[in-house]
């Protein structure tokens, strides 16, 4: 198996340096290569996801991935920031499903901001959808408004839009992981604001007809954010979208007491 160690930045590095212990003490043949990203690939290449390190993530069977970022590239040109590199990897590997558990472990309930009551026994699995919404949607940038109440002023503008196949393989993911648990799934949304995803709602509906033995219910997300909070262990599996996604997994995972336990 080859594996592609990409440390990045910041406690990037030194957490993939134990990682990397870990794997050498298990007395496997792993075939392992190191190359820059994020931060560190900008200042050896002036690229975040420079070339070599593309292909040999292309290549490899594995990546063991560490951070990206450092406050002294956020002057540069967005395409150019740290940041970059992991939206660039997911795009160009097709990683479309982020799955992120959320467990709390009995000997770590105390390190938890909730009640124990609460948080005990939580075990809950997020699926992101990682390549599609308002994170990669185009077009967007600064311009002058067209229209709307401030015609003619600079605004920021981004675009938030979803394919019904991106939902419906995501979906499927989804799915399939509630029937290897407790057969119960929340698709979180905002459909009653928000085109896109009513459409989400539509098509995750429609795809849950191929798995009738499966609970399936529905929740606005800032409901979701709350009864995440107020009663985490209602859920098990949860799917959304990639910006909604990235805001519940981090909470959820401090129910667990640090992102640091995913």
């Amino acid at each position: 198996m080859k594996i592609a160690i990409l440390p990045g930045d910041g406690i990037g590095p030194e957490i993939v340096e134990q990682a990397v212990n870990v794997l050498n003490a298990l007395g496997e043949k792993f075939e392992m290569e190191t190359a820059p990203v994020g931060g560190a690939g900008y200042a050896v290449h002036g690229h975040p996801l420079p070339p070599a390190t593309l292909k040999l993530a292309q290549e490899a069977d594995a990546i063991l991935f560490g951070a990206v970022g450092d406050w002294k590239y956020d002057t540069l040109e967005r395409s150019l920031r740290p940041e970059q590199a992991i939206l660039g990897l997911r795009k160009n590997l097709n990683l479309f499903a982020n799955l992120r558990p959320a467990i709390l472990y009995p000997e770590l309930a105390g390190a938890s901001t909730l009640k124990p009551e609460v948080v005990s026994g939580l075990d809950i699995l997020i699926v992101r959808e990682l390549t599609g919404d308002i994170y990669f949607g185009q077009p967007r940038g600064v311009r002058i408004a067209p229209d709307g109440a401030f015609k003619g002023e600079r605004e920021g503008f981004d675009t938030m839009r979803y394919a019904e196949t991106e939902i419906r393989r995501i979906a499927h993911v989804a799915f399939q992981a509630a029937q290897k648990r407790s057969k119960r799934l929340t698709s979180v949304d905002k459909a009653n604001v928000l085109e896109t995803f009513q459409f989400w709602k539509d098509i995750v509906t429609d795809v849950h007809k191929e798995y009738p033995e499966i609970a399936l219910d529905h929740m606005y997300v800032d409901n979701a954010a709350m009864q995440l909070v107020r009663a985490p262990k209602k859920f098990d599996v949860v799917v959304t979208g990639n910006m909604f996604g990235d805001i519940l997994s981090d909470q959820a995972a401090m129910l667990t007491g640090s992102i640091g336990m995913l």
